[in-house]
């Protein structure tokens, strides 16, 4: 019996090393956590409220874009647009969308031909963009986050 308590007694202080934990400091956790975090991606894109029954994240993607495609489509449409050639455009529209759901253009990309045949377009794609509804913005992990993205407007003018 003796030796069988001295047997146990030797696993047990023996086995004490393996109970060592290893303390980590909340910076290590972070840094871990950064690099395997993906930047540019989000949980839930930028939506209308008629995107708020799809269920992919394609989906809502497409929505939210051919949403906006079209309330700015419709706009430029109702303008009374006088040419002297005919425009056959493709305009490459960056934007951003807030952590608050303002949406604000960056940039338009646009062939020298159509912004001499139309020179106010610019001010048109702002003003097609103040009859938007409501935009909800992205969200990350939870948060609201920026995100910013390109969509082409094909442009026809006769």
């Amino acid at each position: 019996m003796k030796s069988f308590f001295i047997i146990v007694s030797f696993f047990v202080l023996s086995s004490c090393d393996n109970l060592n934990v290893k303390k980590t400091s909340s910076e290590a956790i972070l840094n871990e956590e950064l690099q395997t975090f993906n930047w540019d991606d989000v949980d839930v894109y930028p939506s209308f409220s008629v995107c708020d029954n799809l269920s992919s994240k394609t989906e809502q993607q497409a929505c939210f874009q051919n949403t906006l495609v079209s309330r700015i489509t419709d706009y430029l449409t109702k303008e009374d647009l006088v040419v002297t050639q005919d425009i056959n455009d493709t305009i490459l529209l960056s934007f951003r969308v807030d952590r608050l759901g303002k949406l604000t253009v960056l940039q338009v990309d646009l062939d020298s031909i159509t912004e001499r045949e139309i020179p106010n377009i610019k001010r048109l794609i702002n003003q097609s963009l103040d009859t938007l509804p409501k935009v909800y913005p992205a969200i990350k992990r939870g948060q609201q986050v920026i995100t910013e993205f390109n969509l082409p407007i094909i442009i026809n003018v006769r």
